[in-house]
């Protein structure tokens, strides 16, 4: 057995703090999560323990549908959440037209774990370069397709991950980015 894994979960901290540079005063932050994967709970724990370093709030919202989505959309206006994190996951993946679009609807600042909800209209986002992974597991297809036993070739990560800022989400928030974190995008969008 072999494959490509998708790194997401662990860079939670690093989006938390993507998003904290650019709403520095956010001090309630939500977090949208779906629960019970091993991906996603430990993206859960690493982003509770860098909100503690950093002196953050970030209140853990379960949703497991897109009734669930909605739901939590109309929590976070209710709980004044000044900015929301996006977690890992297929279902977050699949949903990102809803999640982008409710965002939108609720004026929150959003930080995504795939690039392809920036794309969508979504404000920013930072995670592995998925054309990347596909390359690799295409790479692999053809080495197993040639011959090469599925067992004899390890498990790879992803190396290359990526930020996007889309400005047109920026610009309807009334959000401005600092130079500094622009200058550090992969991909702005305008």
């Amino acid at each position: 057995m072999t494959g490509v894994v998708f790194i997401t979960s662990v860079l939670g901290a690093k989006r938390l703090e993507l998003l904290s540079q650019l709403v520095p005063k956010a001090t309630n932050i939500a977090m949208l999560v779906y629960p019970g994967t091993p991906e996603t709970d430990a993206e859960r724990k690493e982003v509770e323990a860098a909100a503690q370093v950093v002196g953050r709030q970030v209140d853990f919202l379960e949703v497991r549908s897109t009734g669930d989505v909605e739901t939590a959309f109309a929590t976070l206006a209710s709980h004044q959440a000044d900015a929301l994190l996006i977690g890992t996951g297929t279902f977050m993946g699949n949903a990102r037209g809803l999640l982008v679009a409710l965002a939108a609807r609720h004026a929150m600042p959003t930080m995504y774990a795939n690039l392809e909800s920036v794309e969508a209209g979504g404000l920013m986002g930072y995670g592995a370069s998925m054309p990347d992974a596909y390359h690799q597991a295409g790479l692999y297809t053809g080495r197993i397709l040639k011959g090469e036993k599925a067992g004899d070739l390890p498990v790879m990560q992803s190396t290359k991950f990526r930020f996007a800022i889309n400005l047109n989400a920026a610009k309807a928030l009334g959000l401005e980015f600092h130079p500094q974190l622009l200058a550090t995008a992969d991909e702005v969008i305008e």
